[in-house]
């Protein structure tokens, strides 16, 4: 069925509105596609032409890239954070932070220059740098509780580390994995290797 219009065949504001949310979804599909095929630093052009929308119906939606990018990562964002609450709840508290930053790293990769745009984000105000900011929140959440855990804090070889320097380690561990092309196992082993001075 054709969508209603106006007196003047002009289509009323409420089939508009749809039309916004529809061609606002296939970009979001099509840019998903196309960062798992090409990395994040593909053709926006490319993209609005997989979504079958017009350049500048995606420049409206998404004016940069990392607003896009940024939508895109929504989801992913959410189900990291979902996945540390679970793992605080079934494991010990450094044991789910460090069970998290493998989990973390391996996530961050799966976009290849992911890592790379997460790290250049943080160097200013960006759309990709409020997105992920949650993670570094989360961060600092398992790693307090992890210091309140352990009952001679004096002890820890992490008391000094901040939680910038363990989620700036995620990302350049995430880059790591994605140029060296690891596999699960081998990532978890290059993780496992550099955390291993975290407690002591």
């Amino acid at each position: 069925m054709s969508a209603p219009e106006t007196a003047g065949g002009e289509k009323t504001r409420p089939s508009r509105r749809a039309d916004a949310r529809r061609n606002r979804e296939a970009i979001l599909r099509a840019a998903r596609e196309a960062f798992e095929a090409d990395g994040v630093l593909t053709s926006l052009d490319g993209i609005a032409a997989q979504a079958g929308v017009g350049s500048a119906t995606l420049y409206r939606n998404f004016p940069t890239r990392d607003d896009l990018l940024a939508a895109v990562m929504a989801d992913g964002i959410t189900a990291a954070l979902a996945e540390a609450d679970e793992l605080l709840h079934t494991l010990g508290a450094q044991a789910a932070l460090v069970e998290w930053i493998a989990r973390l790293t391996w996530r961050l990769r799966i976009w290849h220059d992911l890592p790379h745009c997460l790290a250049t984000a943080r160097e200013g105000a960006s759309p990709v740098h409020s997105a992920s900011d949650p993670l570094l929140t989360q961060v600092g959440q398992l790693l307090d509780k992890s210091r309140e855990s352990e009952p001679d804090p004096e002890g820890l070889a992490h008391s000094a580390i901040r939680a910038e320097d363990i989620y700036e380690l995620v990302l350049a561990l995430s880059w790591a994995v994605d140029r060296f092309g690891d596999d699960e196992t081998a990532a978890r082993r290059r993780v496992a290797a550099i955390t291993a001075g975290l407690f002591v």
